[in-house]
């Protein structure tokens, strides 16, 4: 199958091209780290036209979105709002010019009406109920990132761990996340898409390990990596704000999905995986 991955350098759409190639599919990579031509808010770029009107089944997942650190200090900037709504209007005219078959790639923020980021990925899901797409809704996705400036919660601690060795929170740490490793979210998503005439509009594709893990409890487990592979010790520093926010007003996970897909990797597992890969391109 002929797939298009828009946004295939973020950290889902690098591990989603490895994983679909390895499993024999013939896959197109969308993405401004490409060079402009690939730029998804410019009307003009042919390249990107022709790729998804050649596209037998198209994976949105570009957006302009980063961990906690990014999301708090650019969300609420006029460039923000302004590169996904560009980005959009113009990815979603193109899914409806060549009727393609597509997921958007939402997530747990969707309701949460206070933050830009949450805006945006509710407007895209409207755009693509409106086209007959599939929404999936991701929850803590990590994995290994090029781009540390946006760096998630794990990739930022272990990244920290090689350096100062200080986990410096943004807050007490008590709130809790349902963390899923890259792998089994690229899985997920083959699943939706080898099974796209099963699902509609309306169904609630949660992408989630359903197991809630602290912020805290993920420093913890991070230190005992670093300690065991490094035999060094980091400092835990946590902040005295709660985060209430996504405390009360996330969306709570469906599992439908569940009925076509599980998730295999532990918790443990996961996180020395892209510790032993971070490693490596640390060492070099």
């Amino acid at each position: 199958m002929r797939v298009a991955i828009l946004g295939s350098s973020g950290q889902i759409g690098a591990y989603l091209t490895t994983y679909l190639r390895e499993k024999g599919h013939d896959v197109d990579e969308v993405d401004i780290a490409n060079g402009p031509q690939y730029d998804l808010r410019d009307t003009l770029t042919t390249i990107v036209q022709g790729i998804i009107r050649d596209a037998d089944f198209v994976f949105f997942l570009a957006f302009d979105v980063g961990g906690s650190r990014y999301l708090k200090k650019y969300q609420h900037t006029f460039d923000f709002i302004n590169n996904n709504t560009r980005l959009m209007a113009y990815t979603f005219s193109l899914l409806q010019r060549y009727r393609k078959r597509f997921v958007f790639a939402s997530s747990q923020m969707s309701n949460m009406s206070h933050s830009p980021y949450g805006v945006m990925k509710r407007v895209g899901e409207m755009h693509t109920k409106a086209l007959n797409g599939l929404i999936v809704k991701f929850w803590n996705v990590y994995g290994i990132e090029n781009d540390m400036d946006k760096a998630h919660v794990i990739t930022d601690f272990i990244n920290k761990g090689f350096d100062e060795g200080d986990f410096e929170m943004l807050t007490d740490g008590t709130e809790e996340r349902l963390f899923l490793y890259a792998e089994d979210c690229c899985e997920a998503l083959e699943t939706v898409m080898n099974n796209y005439e099963d699902f509609t509009s309306d169904d609630e594709l949660h992408i989630t390990s359903n197991e809630s893990t602290s912020i805290v409890d993920i420093a913890i487990i991070i230190g005992k990596i670093i300690h065991e592979k490094l035999g060094k010790y980091v400092i835990i520093n946590p902040s005295t704000k709660t985060d209430e926010v996504q405390k009360n007003k996330r969306n709570e996970p469906d599992l439908y999905i569940t009925k076509w897909w599980q998730p295999k990797t532990s918790l443990y597992d996961g996180i020395t995986k892209v510790f032993e890969a971070m490693r490596s391109n640390y060492e070099v």
